[in-house]
């Protein structure tokens, strides 16, 4: 998948816990869990953005894309 979630990046630069997080934003520690590892198949704005208040950070510091596909032209 081209999106990359760096959850824990931010996690560890705020020096918080999954357990915490969860507390703060109101998720349950497996849906965290689930973001966290990049198995999530989406996000509600809703959570993103308690995500970003509870770690003090923008939405790109979290989300990231990957341009997989490099296009080449023959000529």
């Amino acid at each position: 998948m081209p999106i990359i979630v760096n959850l824990d990046v931010m996690m560890a630069k705020r020096k918080i816990s999954l357990n915490e997080l969860s507390e703060r934003v109101d998720l349950t520690l497996s849906n965290l869990s689930i973001l966290k590892t990049g198995k999530a198949k989406a996000i509600r704005f809703s959570t993103l953005e308690s995500i970003c208040k509870a770690l003090d950070c923008q939405p790109g510091d979290i989300l990231e894309y990957i341009n997989t596909k490099s296009k080449k032209t023959n000529v």
